[in-house]
């Protein structure tokens, strides 16, 4: 399957430009494409416990199940006041 990831802030600097294709395995999670991404952009690792995720527009755990043509977002912490 492939999916496509949307990334914000300096996430998207690590990745170079968004949005990404991504081909994983049918049946593979969240987490499974983080961990992909993690292994193509080495700058990624680290930074999983505060980067949440988002699939098609709402939060994501790691476990969810993603589907051909998803778009997962990689939102960093978000600070100020």
């Amino acid at each position: 399957m492939r999916i496509a990831i949307a990334a914000f802030a300096g996430l998207r600097e690590i990745l170079g430009s968004t949005p990404v294709q991504l081909d994983l395995p049918d049946g593979a999670s969240a987490g499974d494409a983080w961990s992909a991404l993690e292994t193509r952009h080495p700058a990624l690792s680290g930074l999983a416990a505060s980067t949440r995720l988002a699939c098609n527009g709402r939060v994501a755990s790691r476990s969810e199940t993603l589907r051909d043509g998803d778009e997962l977002a990689l939102l960093p912490p978000v600070g100020g006041g």
